[in-house]
C-alpha cells in the first residue's frame, strides 16, 4: 500500500541531505537542497547520495566516474518533471548505479502526489540506475512504477526555472547542468545566498512554486 508523501520538510531529522548547484547556459541559477528518504528506501537514497559525492570512484559498466558533477538535465517537460542523472552518455541512454548497472525497485512506499518529489527514472521494473526526475506537479500515474526517494526542501524555485527553460522537443535548448553537488552534513552551511535575510534566494516551498517567472526570461531565450 502506498502512502501520501511527507508534509514536513524535512520529514525526519536523521535523513541525509544532498545538494545540486545548477547552471543554465553557463550561468549559475542557484542551489537545490534535497532530503533523501533513507528511513524508507535506504538503498535508493544511498545510491543518490553517493552519486552526489562521487565517493565510489569509476563505474565498472560505464567506465565513467560515478558522480553527478557536470551531468545535464537532458529531459524537461513543463507541468510534469525535469530529468537528469545520465553521467555517461548525457542523453538519457546511459548512467549506472553504485551497485552495478541496474538495481531493483526497493519499494513504492510514497506516492507522487506533489511537486518537488525526487524519484527514480527507469525503463521498466527493476531497472534503476543513476537517472532521476524531480516532479513539478502531482504525477499519480507514476505510482507503483517509480520509486520516490526524496524531496526538495530548499530551492524549488530553481526547479521551476529549469521546468520553464526553452526546449526543443523534450531537450533543453541551453545546457542545464549540475555544476556542483554533494552531501550536506549537520551544521553545514546550505550555501544559499541570502537576499532578504531569510537565507534563501527563493520563497519557501510551496510558495516558491509560484515564483515570478518573468525574472527568469534570460534562461528561456
Amino acid at each position: 500500500m502506498s502512502h501520501r508523501s511527507p508534509v514536513a520538510r524535512p520529514s525526519k531529522a536523521s535523513n541525509p541531505r544532498a545538494f545540486f548547484d545548477v547552471d543554465i547556459g553557463g550561468e549559475r541559477v542557484g542551489r537545490i537542497v534535497f532530503e533523501l528518504f533513507a528511513d524508507v528506501v535506504p538503498k535508493t537514497a544511498e545510491n543518490f547520495r553517493a552519486l552526489c559525492t562521487g565517493e565510489k570512484g569509476t563505474g565498472p559498466t560505464t567506465g565513467k566516474p560515478l558522480h553527478y558533477k557536470g551531468c545535464p538535465f537532458h529531459r524537461i517537460i513543463k507541468q510534469f518533471m525535469v530529468q537528469g542523472g545520465d553521467f555517461s552518455n548525457q542523453n538519457g541512454t546511459g548512467g549506472e548505479s553504485i551497485y552495478g548497472e541496474k538495481f531493483e525497485d526497493e519499494n513504492f512506499h510514497y506516492q507522487h502526489d506533489k511537486p518537488g518529489l525526487l524519484s527514480m527514472a527507469n525503463a521498466g521494473p527493476g531497472t534503476n540506475g543513476s537517472q532521476f526526475f524531480i516532479t513539478t506537479v502531482p504525477t499519480p500515474h507514476l505510482d507503483g512504477k517509480h520509486v520516490v526517494f526524496g524531496q526538495v526542501i530548499k530551492g524549488m524555485g530553481v526547479v521551476k526555472i529549469l521546468e520553464n527553460v526553452e526546449v526543443k522537443g523534450e531537450n533543453p535548448a541551453k545546457l542545464c547542468v549540475i555544476a556542483e553537488c554533494g552531501e550536506l552534513k549537520e551544521g553545514d552551511d546550505w550555501g544559499i545566498t541570502p537576499q532578504d535575510g531569510s537565507g534563501d534566494t527563493h520563497p519557501d516551498f510551496p510558495e516558491d512554486s509560484d515564483i515570478d517567472l518573468k525574472d527568469c526570461i534570460q534562461f528561456w531565450n
